[in-house]
């Protein structure tokens, strides 16, 4: 298959570029800068900017399968006005100029995967949510339910749409775990307030196992949770972490003093979404990581 990824150069991006082209798939990736890096398995880079302009036309020659994973990271920094702006535009100008440049393509894709994320289900304590739960509240939460009706439009076109809803992504090449490291590392590592918040995690080989999956079987569409099986509170995650790396995890974060150092973007760590994968599953997607402990040693020992 020739298949474009948007996001090329990110967390999933890498990873994913790597493992299609190593089952034989011919991909072209798609980033603001022509510049393909070294260690991006791509067979082309294309050069775009959604806000200066459409997709080139020639991007979707032949493609079979369009990947977008296209967004500002919620965490790089404070949620300013213009920030928040920029997290909401990076998703759904990007994803509105991709269904249009496949309206105008006169091949068009079979298939178009778009990324989302669990806060598409917003702050809502122990309730199990599956992809049939209702949306939550919030900025993150109207974000999400925005970025997947801009892709659902694909579908007037005769494109199978799916979308993949993303929880935190454990992997030993950035992401969070890479900036939840170093305190636990000193030993000052902790429980974030009271550390009963639910924490939708998935290992990075999961994620990429789940989105190469929406793309093989044809029967998926919609809705996907990418979020592991067993999941965990935080409380949960901050002991198996110290026990991973044989540190004490006693000492708590208040949670105002986080929030007084973080703002609204403090949402994102007291948020509690206890989602659970049905559609992978119900479709025969078998977890490579199911469990938290496992995951975390797999993905230290690679460090």
């Amino acid at each position: 298959m020739k298949i474009l990824i948007t996001g090329a150069t990110g967390l999933i991006g890498r990873a994913l570029c790597h493992a299609l082209n190593e089952e034989g798939h011919t991909i072209v990736g798609v980033s603001r800068s022509s510049r393909k890096p070294a260690d991006v398995d791509v067979a082309e880079m294309v050069q775009w900017d959604p806000h200066a302009g459409p997709l080139p036309d020639d991007a979707l020659d032949q493609v079979d399968a369009v990947i977008n994973l296209a967004g500002e990271p919620i965490a790089a920094k404070r949620w300013s006005d213009q920030q928040k702006k920029s997290i909401r535009d990076s998703r759904i100008v990007t994803t509105r100029s991709l269904v249009e440049a496949m309206r105008r393509a006169v091949r068009k894709p079979r298939v178009f995967v778009s990324s989302s994320a669990v806060g598409y289900y917003g702050n809502r304590g122990d309730e199990r949510l599956e992809e049939t739960s209702p949306p939550g509240r919030g900025f993150m939460s109207e974000v999400c339910q925005e970025w997947e009706r801009e892709a659902a439009r694909a579908s007037e076109l005769g494109i199978r749409v799916v979308l993949v809803r993303t929880g935190v992504v454990l992997s030993s090449n950035g992401g969070a775990l890479e900036k939840m490291l170093p305190p636990f590392k000193m030993g000052v590592g902790g429980r974030l307030g009271s550390g009963k918040q639910w924490f939708p995690w998935i290992h990075i080989d999961d994620i990429v196992g789940i989105f190469k999956h929406t793309i093989q079987n044809s029967q998926i569409e919609g809705p996907i949770n990418g979020a592991a099986p067993q999941g965990a509170t935080n409380g949960e995650l901050t002991r198996e972490l110290g026990r991973a790396l044989h540190r004490p995890t006693f000492l708590p974060v208040p949670e105002f003093a986080l929030r007084a150092l973080m703002g609204e973007m403090a949402n994102v760590l007291f948020d509690s979404q206890r989602v659970t994968p049905a559609a992978a599953q119900a479709s025969g997607y078998e977890f490579h990581y199911p469990q938290l402990g496992p995951a975390l040693a797999d993905v230290l020992s690679r460090k």
